[in-house]
């Protein structure tokens, strides 16, 4: 894509449309019913019924023309198909990696990865685990151990790296279970404190902290592309350097990383484990076959390797980027306007309201988040997720105890919606500001005992 000069205010969509799809336009009784039948769970809501889905970017994005004629040329070889190879070629030049294993999506390679590096005993430290990396490192037997910086709770104080890893504590864990640590994770975007950004400084900290102890660091990627971009818009010494090459950086200093491509690779399914490590790929590649197809293929049509090597090239066109982190904020402008809290300032892929202070006289064992998406569904037909004590909260043993934070996260997809379906969002979330206080509990019937908010049933209160 060309560059050129943009001094307007108002930032165009970098791309045309040409194939569309219709909404699910519902009534409100009908969305009544569905979120009883549902038990009040927005995972259990049908696609058809809602309106605008906030759900999740992950594998919701719209491909490109590229990406599509890409999947006509995708290559179903069972072994050592070309689209592999022009995959590990894409993944090899951005990251530096040698060692690349396609994943049916990000949570396979978590699975892999945690299936031979954890286990009981062992501690996996993070800026901050999201939810299927936390429940695969504890379904492994080990503890996943989160260690945001301070700023990452202060939600309406604006900063420009709440990504960041406290390296002071990271320092002080390493001292003390240094040997049960078999990795450390850096999350970028950091997506459980609001898809916010971790600087190219706390990364290069880590990274020397890690070495020094001799803890292998690795990525968690899903959003590196929207993360770099924020080091160039944030950080000293990158505003003039390409978005490639501040990527290339962030890679180098980690030994390897797991990426969900539904996200920053703009496709429907896949992901990939990139390592340096010869020996740990040989063993995750073993763990592959069995689980999930062979080391060239990893559970993905040849057409899903070859959309995600393209993915990968697009996603770094610098007007997309620009384009991208504006519409989030636009998003954010208007609901600060409705006086809707969030956290400050919005993240890379979304805006994570700040339910517990919306809804203020709902406790976190009553749901707030979920209450308020509930609500958000029947009033517009909207679907966000809760980020908070039914995602992240623990029940044992009879015991309660609530998550950090209650949000809700509008997860916005790539190249899916245009500034009037973002204005409808922003205006029913002012009738929600205006009523907030007439919004009820909700009681929890069932969970799993891992990803509880993907099973949950609960009813008002």
């Amino acid at each position: 894509m060309g560059r050129m000069d943009w001094a307007w205010k108002t930032i165009i969509e970098p791309f045309k449309i040409k194939s569309v799809e219709p909404l699910g336009f519902t009534t409100r009784s009908e969305r009544e019913t569905v979120l009883r039948d549902g038990g009040y769970n927005l995972f259990n809501v049908p696609a058809d019924k809602v309106l605008i889905d906030l759900l999740t970017d992950s594998g919701t994005s719209a491909m490109s023309a590229e990406q599509w004629a890409g999947i006509m040329r995708g290559d179903e070889s069972y072994a050592g198909a070309r689209s592999f190879f022009r995959l590990q070629e894409v993944i090899r030049s951005l990251t530096g990696y040698r060692e690349v294993i396609p994943v049916h999506q990000g949570r396979a390679a978590e699975r892999i990865l945690f299936q031979i590096i954890g286990g009981a005993g062992k501690t996996v430290i993070a800026n901050s685990h999201f939810d299927t990396t936390r429940a695969n490192v504890e379904v492994s037997g080990a503890e996943a151990l989160d260690l945001p910086v301070a700023e990452a709770h202060q939600i309406d104080q604006p900063a420009d790296f709440k990504g960041n890893m406290d390296t002071l504590a990271l320092e002080a864990a390493l001292k003390e279970r240094g040997k049960d640590v078999p990795v450390v994770i850096m999350t970028v975007t950091n997506n459980s404190v609001g898809g916010q950004p971790v600087s190219m400084h706390n990364l290069r900290e880590v990274s020397e902290i890690c070495r020094h102890y001799k803890i292998p660091l690795l990525l968690d990627c899903a959003r590196f592309a929207e993360n770099a971009y924020f080091i160039k818009l944030r950080e000293p010494g990158y505003a003039k350097r390409p978005v490639a090459d501040i990527a290339r950086e962030m890679f180098s200093y980690a030994q390897g990383c797991m990426m969900s491509a539904k996200k920053d690779a703009l496709v429907n399914m896949g992901g990939f484990l990139a390592l340096n490590d010869k020996e740990l790929a040989k063993k995750a590649r073993e763990v592959l076959i069995v689980g999930e197809g062979f080391t060239t293929y990893g559970g993905l049509a040849g057409r899903d390797l070859e959309a995600m090597a393209i993915g990968l090239q697009e996603i770094l066109e610098e007007e997309y980027l620009s384009y991208r982190i504006r519409s989030i904020a636009y998003l954010a402008d208007g609901l600060r306007r409705a006086q809707v809290p969030f956290i400050e300032p919005p993240g890379g892929h979304g805006v994570y309201v700040d339910a517990k202070r919306m809804l203020p006289h709902i406790p976190p064992e009553q749901y707030p988040g979920q209450a308020l998406i509930c609500e958000l569904y029947r009033t517009g037909g909207i679907r966000g997720v809760e980020i908070g004590s039914l995602m992240f909260g623990r029940r044992r043993d009879g015991r309660f105890e609530p998550a950090a934070m209650e949000l809700v996260r509008l997860a916005v997809p790539r190249r899916v919606y245009t500034q009037s379906h973002i204005d409808f969002v922003i205006e029913v979330f002012a009738d929600l500001a205006a009523r907030a206080a007439s919004l009820r509990g909700l009681r929890l019937l069932e969970a799993s005992e891992h990803l509880a908010h993907f099973t949950a049933r609960l009813e008002p209160i």
